[in-house]
C-alpha cells in the first residue's frame, strides 16, 4: 500500500517578490505571497496529518486450519484486504492454530491458494493483489500465554519498524466453544494493544446449549473483555437478503407504515430447508438439534429484524440493537402446543454408526421442527410467525415471507387478472435468501402492493424469466430485485468488524433474552418422540403444519409404519384420561397436556352452564406457575367461552404491587387478560396495596374485598374456584398451623407464607367451601409424596390444609397429572 515516507523539511523563507518576476505576467501584491505561503503550509500540515490517521490493523485468525477458515474465513478476509487496499490502514493477518509451524503453514497455504477476486476484476489486477495478501500472511503456533506475549511484542516490533500507528487488532475464534476461556484469558493477559489501539474479538456460535450454560459463558468471557469488544457472528445476519430488512423497511417506510402491522398482516413465515442430512455430524447434532442449531440463532434473528420497531435511525447500531432487545421482550412464552418436531428415518441408524450405539437405540433428537411465535405488542398482537427448518427435506430453500390479508373476491377468471391491478392475487413481501429456484438473494414484493424502493448503487431490477416461479406465484407477479454482486456472508460480516457496527451481531443481554425465551421449550420437548420421516420427497404431506387458535400442529395423522419400534418412548396418546376418585371425590389424571385440555373445557361447561341460568359466572383463580399452561389454554383456544359475562377473581395474592412479577394478578394479566376481551369493571384484584402500603391491617384490604364479593356474588357463593396443592399441603395462601383462614366467619384474611414474600392475602376455608364447584390442579412429580399423604389423612386443616377443601353443598374435582398421581 502508498505510505508516506518521512522527510526533513528545511525552514521556509518568504521570498522577495521582486526576485521572483515572470515576463508574462505582473508581479504578485505582497498580500497574495502571504496567502498561497500560509496555504501551502495548510496543505502540508494536512498531509503528515493524513500520514498520522493511517494505522495498521493486525487480524488474528484462531483455527486458521479449519474447516470454516477454509471454506470462508480467508476468502473472507481477503475481499475485506481488497476493500480496503489504499484507504486508511495497513494490514497483517496471522494464521493462527495448535498445529506445529511447519505442518500448520503447509494446510494455511493450501487454504489459500483457493482465494479469488471478483468476476469484473482484471486477472492481472487480481494476481497482484493476491501476491500482497500471500506477502502479508503468516502462520505461527499459539498454545501458550509465552506464544501470545511473542505474537504481541512481533506486532509492536513491526508497527515500530515501519513507522506506523497501531489502529487495532481483531481476533477470530473459529475454534470450538471449550477452547474460548482459555484463549480469551491468554489474549487478555499477553495480546491486548497498546493505549489509543481498540480490540476486537468474534466468537463463532453455539453460544451455550441453554441459558444457564449461556450465562455462564457470557460471564467468563465478560470477565476478559468489554461488551463493545465482542462480536458474536450469526452468519445468517451477513447474508444479502437479510442485511437488506432493516434498510428495505427504512427506505420504504411511507408504504409499510399502514400495511406493517396486525390489522394488515395475516401471518409471517421465516423458513429454512436443507437436502442434506446430519450424517458425518451426529455427535454434534446429537447434543443440539434443529432448534439449537438454526431457530434459537438464525430464524430469530430474523424474526426480530421483522418484528422490532423501527429505530428513526437505522444506521445507528445502539438503536437498532436496543429496539431488537425490545421485541424479544414481547415474545409470548413458548409451550409445547407451541411446535413440532420431527426425525428423518435413517437418523438412528447413523447415530448407532457414528456413535457406536447397540443396536436398540433409538435417538429422541429432532431433525425438523416448526415452531409457532407470538409478539405480544401492538404492533403484531394476533400475528403468527412461523419459524421452521429441518434436514433431508425436499428442497434447499430459504426465505421469510409476509403474507398480507386480502378481503377482496373476484368475479372473473384468474387468467384475466392484471398483476399491477388485480386485488385478488396473494399480497406478499418475500426476502428471498438463497437456493430455491429463484437460486440467488432477492426481494420480492407483489405488484398489487407497492413499488419498492431499494439502493440503486447495489440492487438492480430480476429480468424476466418465463415459467419461473417462486412460492407458487409467477415470478411476473413481482416487482423483484437482486444484488448486482452476491457477497458472501462472511466477507460482508468482516467488513462490519473492521469497521466497528455492532448491529450485526449479537449482543450479551440479546444472546440471553433468546435463550431466555427457547429454554422452556427445549425442556418441554427433551422426552417428546419425533414424528419420523423418510426425507426428501417421499416425505410427501407428512410434515404439512397446521394452525389451530394459539396451537401448531401436524395437518396429517402420522401412518402406523413410522411409528418407532420397540423401545421407543410413550406418547401422550397412548395414554386415556384415567377417571378416579381420591378422597371420595372424582379424580381425573392424564398427562399434562391433556389434563389442562379437560380442565379448560371444563371450566368453559360451568361458565356456559351459569351465564344461561344466572346472566353471569364468578370465576376465582389461583396463581402460581400450575395454571399458566390453563390460562393460556382458555386465552386462545376457547373461542365461545363467554368472557363478557365473566367475573374474575383472585383466590390469593401476594402483598406486593400488582405491578410486581411475583404479583399473581401480574400472572393472570400476562397470560390471560391480556388476550381476552373481558369488562374493566368484571375483574377484581385483591386490594394488597392501599395508601401507598401492602397489606397492612389499618387499611382493612381484606374486609374490602370481602365486602366486594358480598356485594357481588350471591351468597358469597362462586360458581368455582380453582385451587392448587402445596408439597406442605397448602391451598390458596392458606398455610399448616395457620392462626386465621381456616375457619371462622371471616371472608377474606391476611396471612403468612413460609416462602417469600410472606406477606399475603387468601380466601378463607369457609369461603372456599360456599363455592358451587371446586377444582384442585395438582401437577408435576414433585407433588407425588403430598399426594400420596393426603389420600390417607382425614379432614385435618390445621395440618394439611387441603384436607379442609369440601364444598358444603357444591362439588369437589380433583385433577391429577400423571406424574403428581403415579410418579
Amino acid at each position: 500500500m502508498l505510505r508516506f515516507e518521512p522527510r526533513t523539511f528545511a525552514r521556509a523563507t518568504t521570498p522577495d517578490p521582486g526576485s521572483m518576476l515572470n515576463p508574462y505576467t505582473e508581479p504578485l501584491h505582497p498580500g497574495l505571497w502571504k496567502m498561497l505561503t500560509v496555504a501551502m503550509c495548510v496543505a502540508l500540515v494536512g498531509c503528515l496529518q493524513a500520514q498520522e490517521l493511517r494505522g495498521h490493523v493486525s487480524i488474528v485468525l484462531l483455527g486458521a486450519t479449519g474447516d470454516l477458515a477454509k471454506k470462508y474465513l480467508w476468502q473472507g478476509l481477503f475481499q475485506l484486504y481488497l476493500d480496503e487496499v489504499g484507504k486508511d490502514h495497513s494490514f497483517s493477518f496471522h494464521g493462527a492454530a495448535l498445529t506445529a509451524p511447519e505442518q500448520g503453514w503447509k494446510l494455511m497455504a493450501k487454504a489459500l491458494e483457493s482465494l479469488s477476486c471478483p468476476s469484473d476484476m482484471a486477472p492481472s489486477h487480481c494476481a497482484e493483489l493476491k501476491d500482497q495478501f500471500l506477502r502479508l500472511s503468516q502462520y505461527r503456533q499459539l498454545k501458550t500465554a509465552e506464544d501470545y506475549r511473542t505474537l504481541s511484542k512481533d506486532i509492536e516490533a513491526q508497527v515500530k519498524q515501519e513507522d506506523l500507528r497501531e489502529a487495532g487488532r481483531i481476533f477470530y475464534f473459529s475454534v470450538p466453544p471449550f477452547a474460548y476461556v482459555d484463549i480469551a484469558r491468554n489474549i487478555n493477559s499477553s495480546c491486548r494493544p497498546g493505549p489509543g489501539a481498540w480490540l476486537r474479538v468474534v466468537f463463532e456460535k453455539p453460544f451455550g446449549h441453554d441459558h444457564l450454560s449461556a450465562q455462564q459463558l457470557a460471564t467468563e468471557l465478560g470477565s476478559f473483555f468489554q461488551e463493545e469488544e465482542m462480536y458474536r457472528v450469526d452468519h445468517y445476519l451477513g447474508k444479502q437478503a437479510v442485511a437488506q430488512i432493516l434498510p428495505f423497511r427504512d427506505q420504504n417506510r411511507k408504504a409499510l407504515d399502514g400495511l406493517w402491522n396486525r390489522h394488515h398482516v395475516e401471518r409471517v413465515e421465516i423458513i429454512m430447508k436443507e437436502t442434506v442430512d446430519a450424517e458425518g455430524r451426529i455427535s454434534f447434532y446429537e447434543e443440539y438439534g434443529v432448534i439449537r442449531d438454526v431457530l434459537q440463532n438464525h430464524l430469530t434473528e430474523i424474526l426480530m429484524l421483522v418484528a422490532m420497531e423501527l429505530p428513526l435511525n437505522v444506521s445507528s447500531s445502539a438503536a437498532v440493537l436496543q429496539h431488537k432487545l425490545e421485541a424479544f421482550r414481547g415474545l409470548r412464552g413458548l409451550n409445547k402446543g407451541s411446535a413440532v418436531v420431527g426425525q428423518y428415518q435413517a437418523y438412528s441408524a447413523q447415530a448407532r454408526r457414528e456413535l457406536q450405539k447397540p443396536e436398540g437405540f433409538h435417538s429422541l433428537t429432532p431433525t425438523f421442527a416448526g415452531v409457532l411465535v407470538h409478539v405480544d405488542s401492538l404492533r403484531w398482537e394476533g400475528v403468527p410467525f412461523t419459524l421452521m427448518s429441518g434436514k433431508a427435506l425436499d428442497e434447499r430453500v430459504g426465505y421469510v415471507r409476509v403474507l398480507f390479508k386480502n378481503q377482496a373476491f373476484c368475479i372473473q377468471h384468474e387468467r384475466h387478472w392484471a398483476p399491477e391491478q388485480s386485488p385478488c392475487l396473494p399480497r406478499q413481501i418475500i426476502f428471498h435468501i438463497g437456493h430455491g429456484e429463484l437460486s440467488h438473494p432477492a426481494i420480492l414484493v407483489s405488484r398489487n402492493l407497492f413499488r419498492p424502493s431499494l439502493p440503486a448503487h447495489s440492487w438492480a431490477e430480476v429480468q424476466e424469466r418465463p415459467g419461473l416461479r417462486v412460492l407458487g406465484r409467477p415470478l411476473s407477479d413481482f416487482y423483484a430485485y437482486s444484488p448486482l454482486r452476491e457477497r458472501d456472508a462472511y466477507s460482508i460480516l468482516l467488513s462490519h468488524i473492521f469497521h466497528g457496527r455492532k448491529e450485526s451481531f449479537i449482543t450479551t443481554e440479546n444472546l440471553l433474552a433468546s435463550w431466555d425465551f427457547w429454554t422452556p421449550l427445549l425442556d418441554s420437548l427433551a422426552h417428546e418422540v419425533p414424528r419420523l420421516y423418510p426425507g426428501g420427497a417421499d416425505t410427501g404431506c407428512l410434515l404439512d403444519l397446521e394452525l389451530n387458535g394459539g396451537h401448531l400442529s401436524f395437518s396429517q395423522q402420522q401412518p402406523e409404519q413410522l411409528v418407532p419400534g420397540p423401545g421407543s418412548a410413550p406418547k401422550p396418546s397412548d395414554f386415556q384420561v384415567l377417571r378416579a376418585r381420591y378422597r371420595e371425590s372424582p379424580l381425573i389424571s392424564a398427562w399434562p397436556e391433556e389434563l389442562i385440555s379437560r380442565l379448560a373445557s371444563d371450566i368453559e361447561a360451568s361458565a356456559l352452564q351459569a351465564v344461561q341460568h344466572f346472566g353471569k359466572f364468578h370465576l376465582a383463580l389461583s396463581g402460581g406457575s400450575s395454571p399458566i399452561a390453563l390460562f393460556q389454554q382458555l386465552a386462545m383456544g376457547h373461542y365461545s367461552f363467554p368472557w363478557a359475562h365473566t367475573h374474575l377473581w383472585l383466590v390469593d395474592e401476594r402483598c406486593v404491587p400488582l405491578s410486581d412479577p411475583d404479583s399473581n394478578f401480574q400472572g393472570l394479566q400476562a397470560h390471560l387478560l391480556q388476550h381476552i376481551r373481558l369488562p374493566y369493571y368484571n375483574i377484581h384484584p385483591m386490594p394488597v396495596h392501599l395508601h401507598q402500603r401492602l397489606c397492612a391491617e389499618e387499611d382493612q384490604g381484606a374486609q374490602t374485598y370481602a365486602g366486594e364479593i358480598s356485594a357481588l356474588v350471591a351468597n358469597s357463593s362462586f360458581d368455582l374456584v380453582l385451587l392448587g396443592m402445596g408439597t406442605d399441603g397448602h391451598t390458596a395462601s392458606l398455610f399448616p398451623q395457620s392462626p386465621t383462614g381456616l375457619d371462622g366467619e371471616q371472608l377474606v384474611v391476611l396471612t403468612q407464607s413460609p416462602f417469600r414474600p410472606h406477606q399475603r392475602m387468601s380466601l378463607s376455608l369457609p369461603l372456599i367451601n360456599r363455592a358451587k364447584k371446586v377444582a384442585v390442579l395438582v401437577m408435576g412429580r414433585t407433588k407425588r409424596d403430598i399426594t400420596m399423604l393426603v389420600s390417607r389423612v382425614g379432614q385435618e386443616p390445621r395440618k394439611w390444609p387441603i384436607s379442609g377443601v369440601l364444598p358444603s353443598s357444591g362439588q369437589l374435582v380433583w385433577y391429577m397429572d400423571y406424574e403428581a398421581f403415579l410418579g
